[in-house]
């Protein structure tokens, strides 16, 4: 690479008030809460791949804020007020989608979502005993009434093949991740936000008066470009622990595939199964399927993104046995994405040092929990 000129240093390269390292949801909605809060700030956001690198654009298009198998779930590990707090968090944040997007920006679909269950799944028999605990919990946090339905009668409807019972949730949707995304890019560089990509954050050093970080640039590995910044951010999720060793996060990869567009394709809506191991939505007249990692858990903590013959194998059997029992079908594409895990399901927003803070650990949850938790990292960093 030549040498950066002067011209360069001055504006591409120049100090900045804030550095946010990841360019996927929460990179990109801490700028923008950041620049709503400080609009003479001058921000760039660093990206190590040519596009957000994680699971941003890599996941399921699923607008939803929690299935009861997976709430009841939740409160047996987080206990209740945790739970309400996540749902409530998820909840704000796809309001926040709402507001600064139309849905044909982003390809929203408000086609409602389903849980399913079959005999065999352990915890029907609580979330039908919980379900109206449930609903007297969303009413306050959304406002509708009776949220979650049983709704077994549409199981003939959409074509699915052993399964029992379906409980409906009418406010779930889909969505377009990389429209999404693309969106949000053009939102906060309107705003004066600077987006680098194919720069890789190496390492950094915090001073009294700022932060200096070291890069490598993809294709010229050798070639360190400084930046300086007032305060660092790291968005980096599931990869965050290369920046920062000690922070509770376990990557655990996420694949998906989707089919060929299908004739008379009956499942229309956003679904889950086994208390959200499985997740399947039609994209037009596709079926869309991700999941089974709990098929191969060991091996599905990392960080590396293949897809893997085991998950998809168990993927396309789940099709044949559940969704397209009698249709013939080609798969055309699969991928994986990777998602921030830990101890606890709550966003990790931390003031770590001085001027360095963090906000990871979506959960597989980013695409609704990144608004609301970029919003508390930006009043954190703004306090």
């Amino acid at each position: 690479m030549a040498q950066i000129s002067f011209w360069e240093k001055e504006s591409f390269f120049a100090p900045q008030d804030v550095i946010i390292v990841g360019s996927g949801f929460v990179g990109l909605w801490s700028a923008l809460h950041l620049k709503l809060k400080k609009p003479g700030y001058k921000i760039t956001i660093l990206e190590r791949g040519l596009i957000p690198t994680g699971g941003s654009t890599r996941n399921a298009g699923f607008s939803c804020f929690g299935s009861p198998g997976e709430l009841v779930a939740d409160v047996a590990t987080m206990g209740e007020d945790n739970m309400w707090q996540l749902v409530e968090m998820r909840y704000q944040g796809l309001q926040q989608i709402r507001k600064n997007f139309t849905d044909e920006a982003i390809d929203y679909d408000a086609c409602g979502g389903y849980e399913c269950f079959s005999k065999q799944s352990a915890d029907w028999t609580e979330c039908t005993d919980k379900l109206n605990w449930l609903n007297k919990g969303l009413q306050k946090i959304t406002g509708d009434e009776n949220l979650f339905k049983i709704a077994d009668e549409k199981i003939g409807a959409f074509g699915l093949k052993g399964f029992d019972h379906l409980i409906e949730n009418k406010l779930e949707a889909g969505i377009h991740s990389g429209k999404l995304v693309q969106a949000l890019l053009q939102k906060v560089q309107g705003l004066g936000v600077q987006v680098l990509t194919n720069i890789e954050v190496t390492s950094y050093e915090s001073h009294y008066n700022g932060v200096q970080l070291h890069t490598s640039v993809a294709g010229s590995p050798e070639t360190n470009i400084p930046f300086t910044a007032n305060q660092l951010l790291l968005c980096t999720n599931a990869f965050t622990k290369q920046l920062l060793p000690q922070a509770d996060i376990i990557p655990n990869r996420g694949q998906v595939l989707i089919t060929a567009p299908i004739s008379n394709l009956l499942l229309k809506g956003t679904f889950h199964f086994d208390q959200g191991y499985y997740y399947f939505r039609n994209v037009g007249n596709r079926l869309l399927l991700g999941g089974a990692r709990n098929k191969d858990f060991d091996k599905e903590n990392t960080l590396e993104m293949q897809t893997t013959p085991i998950i998809q194998a168990a993927l396309e059997n789940f099709i044949q046995e559940h969704l397209l029992p009698d249709t013939t079908y080609t798969v055309t594409d699969s991928w994986s994405g990777i998602m921030a895990m830990g101890q606890q399901k709550i966003p990790l927003i931390l003031h770590i040092e001085n001027n360095i803070f963090c906000c990871v650990r979506m959960s597989g949850m980013g695409v609704a929990l990144a608004p609301m938790a970029a919003q508390k990292v930006a009043e954190l960093m703004s306090s």
